[in-house]
């Protein structure tokens, strides 16, 4: 006990829960780390995967054996790998590697099921049938051709989840993988987050599992949020190596389960909530907007607090301060992607990459021309991947060169429409096949719009005439290369100061009503629990970002009970109307 008296309150709980962590390694008993925001959860998966490499790690190396550790990003599983010395008995991968790497050698079996899935009937049947294809996963778009037939992501989860219930399989993962851990458990797939739960938790055998994330940090729609079972110890990390007292006092109150000590208990900083409750003009109407600024106006509340917090001592250089902007057509529009934004009517089709044509933007298009204009040609083909053939003569290269600098002028230059047609001429890099079909359909049906077409089609046809530089403003938005961001991209990532401006147009939102809820959990009826929760977490991420200074901006008008509620959580004299047209 003696090394504790050095600690200081933060240092002292989580090494509480490292010590409760190893405990369970040394029994053989299955955890979930339950780490609030802050608690430093990549340093405590990291102590013990070498806590393992030092107890277990020749016995492992003898028996050919590894721990899994799944994470949710490529960035993170390369930290992972980094921070653990490469050892080998360490297998760091994203899940959709990591299921792929255990099913790819299955092949008659995926052969068998993937003509039983009805979301591949339609390929299928164009195809010809299933034969003797090698089925391989690259890009993660679903085509079938007489030679190979490749996965979409989705794919992997439902094949994974279905040889999990063939005993056979589950042998082999345990032989392989008697320790498995997984980063970020609130953001696993649903299917096999009761995959596991099912075949190895329920049924006692398996591997070890270790869970370590935050169900109240799950702000990804697919992810399976809390875990609960009779045979997992929840290790709750009760610390917060991030912000001062004064931001984690408010989150102990928003949060009272886990509070959470600090690193430096004599840490002061600033929290001011400002509502907008007291403009006398015309508000919007309408389900997603009701109750909120008019656009002008709510750049104009923006401005004025940022001149008043600037007065305050704010520093808005963007290495400095981040602000999230919850109201989505308001930042389109500062971020240069209004026109793009129009075409959609649900913003989380394009800011989530739920279209096709965004989607193959985003993942493919985008960081190819960027990978190709600072001339990394290795990681352009990375990005191909195998759908495109490399440069393999000089001929090949002067070809290439072409057709990229076209597509750069068109990116430049052109609507998006231009640019899919170079790519549908050039096909480099190649269309997915979906976003083909679709373009075939359009050009099936022509420009001017028919009674039975699709909204999708309609909706392309729009996204034709955008100019392409909103493309490039919105993925430079999704990869958070701007001041400005939403939810995406903001989960684990800190900032000195913190601006959240808070409004409607987000379809499964509405911060007012969060706050009414909140104040009498025994109120929200069981039905609204789900949107209680997504509202309840968004809040609680983006109010834990700032390690001194945080702002909350209300465009939405609150009620007597939202405000009280934002009254107990950060005090009276930090709740304040912001003054506006005068």
């Amino acid at each position: 006990m003696n090394e504790h008296v050095l600690l200081n309150p933060a240092e002292k709980a989580a090494q509480e829960a490292l010590e409760s962590i190893f405990q369970c390694l040394d029994q053989g008993e299955s955890f979930l780390l339950e780490a609030g925001a802050g608690a430093g959860k990549p340093y405590s998966l990291i102590e013990a995967l070498k806590y393992i490499i030092s107890k277990k790690g020749v016995d492992l190396t003898r028996m050919h054996q590894k721990v899994a550790c799944i994470t949710y990003t490529n960035v993170a599983s390369d930290e992972i790998t980094e921070r653990t010395g490469r050892h080998p008995v360490v297998l760091s991968s994203t899940i959709h590697s990591f299921c792929w790497s255990l099913i790819k050698d299955f092949q008659p079996y995926l052969r068998e099921k993937i003509g039983q899935y009805d979301k591949w009937a339609e390929k299928i049947e164009e195809a010809g049938g299933i034969n003797a294809q090698v089925i391989e996963y690259d890009l993660g778009y679903r085509s079938i051709t007489d030679e190979r037939i490749s996965l979409g992501h989705n794919d992997i989860i439902y094949f994974t989840k279905a040889l999990l219930e063939e005993k056979k399989f589950r042998d082999l993962f345990t032989a392989r993988y008697p320790i498995l851990f997984i980063d970020e458990y609130q953001d696993t797939s649903t299917d096999i987050a009761e995959s596991i739960k099912t075949s190895f938790l329920d049924t006692g055998t398996g591997p070890l599992i270790g869970f370590f994330g935050d169900h109240w940090q799950k702000i990804y729609g697919d992810g399976c949020g809390k875990i609960e079972h009779p045979a997992i110890k929840v290790i709750g990390n009760g610390a917060n190596f991030r912000s001062v007292t004064t931001i984690v006092d408010a989150l102990n109150k928003i949060r009272p389960e886990l509070t959470q000590a600090v690193r430096d208990p004599k840490s002061t900083g600033i929290v001011g909530v400002y509502h907008t409750n007291d403009w006398n003009g015309d508000r919007l109407t309408g389900a997603h907007w009701k109750d909120d600024l008019p656009e002008e106006v709510a750049n104009e509340s923006l401005t004025t607090l940022r001149k008043k917090l600037i007065s305050d001592g704010w520093n808005f250089e963007p290495d400095k301060t981040k602000i999230l902007i919850l109201t989505h057509n308001a930042l389109a529009t500062k971020q240069g992607y209004n026109n793009l934004a129009s075409v959609f009517p649900n913003n989380d089709q394009f800011i989530k990459k739920e279209d096709i044509h965004i989607k193959f933007f985003a993942d493919t298009l985008e960081p190819v021309c960027i990978a190709y204009a600072n001339r990394h040609y290795g990681e352009m083909f990375n990005y191909i991947g195998n759908r495109t053939p490399s440069i393999k003569t000089h001929a090949d290269k002067k070809s290439w060169a072409k057709n990229m600098d076209s597509l750069l002028k068109n990116r430049s230059e052109g609507n998006v429409g231009e640019v899919i047609d170079h790519l549908r001429q050039a096909r480099r890099p190649r269309l997915p096949d979906a976003v083909e079909k679709r373009e075939m359909e359009l050009q099936r049906i022509g420009d001017q719009e028919v009674e039975e077409e699709s909204g999708s089609v309609t909706r392309l046809r729009k996204l034709r005439e955008v100019s392409y530089r909103e493309v490039v403003s919105l993925c430079e938005f999704i990869d958070d290369k701007t001041p400005f961001s939403t939810k995406h991209g903001v989960k684990g990532i800190e900032f000195e100061n913190v601006l959240v401006v808070f409004g409607r147009g987000w379809n499964q939102y509405d911060f007012n009503q969060f706050l009414e809820w909140a104040g009498d959990e025994n109120n929200i009826p069981q039905a609204k629990w789900d949107k209680y929760e997504r509202n309840r977490n968004l809040f609680y991420v983006v109010c834990s970002r700032p390690i001194k200074r945080l702002a909350l901006l209300f465009t939405q008008e609150l009620t007597t009970s939202a405000l009280s509620t934002l009254t107990n959580w950060f005090g009276e004299s930090a709740v304040n109307s912001l003054p506006l047209g005068q």
